[in-house]
């Protein structure tokens, strides 16, 4: 009878210690994001590192949740096959809300964003009116291109015609190349990646024009249907909020304009 009981404490004491151990169901969690998308999400060629105020974010998430974090690059115009298929758990990587409303499971917006404008200081280019006859940037399946291309928004639609090429592009940097080489004369982008590029070259070339382009926010974006998942990223990001690591983690990216966009908590 001692050694039944004995048996029986033993089997009690390993599911106990399985269940502590299944705390955040030992998962993995996969970010899909641009790895050319600084400062949400982007490589730090001296470290050889991913980093990112996106990438930060889910750090905390993934360490209170007892999660490993993965943080995978992907191509942003093959987001949505990545997602489906279930190489990545969600998109978090300055991912605007506006116009995808009913195409992903969203949590609550965490950042305010603008697209601008960017030119080149001596440029003679002040406003959305110059750029007519000009050969004008932008990244694919971007929302500076949904806005030029909204259908419902006929001052953007005549901007666009305006121009006199809208080219797209994989990745902003290679843009930013372009424009400094003279290949283009504006690159319409998110002002967070504006002000990260224009910081980053610190030569005062570049400036952004005060006419924006369009106003969004930004939210973590997960398979339609997933709010099981998103419901528990989302709670985690509120507890941040309320202990104030969140904005702590946003302070590290005050240089770019990250914590005056900051609208969660606010």
């Amino acid at each position: 009878m001692k050694k039944l009981i004995s048996v029986m404490m033993i089997l009690v004491l390993a599911l106990g210690l399985a269940a502590c151990g299944s705390k955040g169901d030992g998962r993995t969690f996969t970010v899909g994001f641009d790895a050319e998308f600084p400062p949400y999400g982007s490589l730090d060629e001296a470290t050889g590192e991913y980093v990112g105020f996106d990438l930060d974010l889910a750090a905390e998430v993934c360490a209170r949740n007892g999660w490993t974090l993965v943080k995978q690059p992907i191509d942003w115009d093959s987001k949505d096959m990545e997602l489906s298929s279930g190489t990545i758990d969600c998109i978090w990587n300055g991912f605007t809300i506006n116009g995808r409303e009913d195409q992903y499971t969203w949590t609550i917006p965490y950042v305010d964003n603008s697209q601008v404008f960017v030119v080149s200081a001596d440029s003679g280019i002040t406003s959305k009116a110059d750029l007519a006859g000009k050969n004008v940037g932008v990244q694919k399946d971007s929302s500076a291109l949904a806005a030029l291309q909204d259908e419902e928004n006929q001052e953007n639609l005549d901007l666009a015609a305006s121009f006199a090429d809208l080219i797209q592009y994989a990745d902003y940097n290679t843009g930013f190349m372009d424009l400094e080489a003279g290949a283009i004369d504006c690159i319409a982008i998110d002002i967070g990646v504006a002000n990260y590029q224009i910081n980053s070259r610190d030569d005062g070339k570049y400036v952004i024009l005060d006419d924006e382009l369009s106003t969004e926010q930004y939210a973590v974006g997960f398979l339609k249907g997933n709010t099981e998942l998103k419901d528990q990223v989302e709670k985690t990001l509120l507890e941040m909020v309320d202990d104030g690591t969140f904005m702590k983690i946003a302070e590290k990216y005050r240089d770019d304009g990250i914590v005056d966009q900051v609208c969660l908590g606010k």
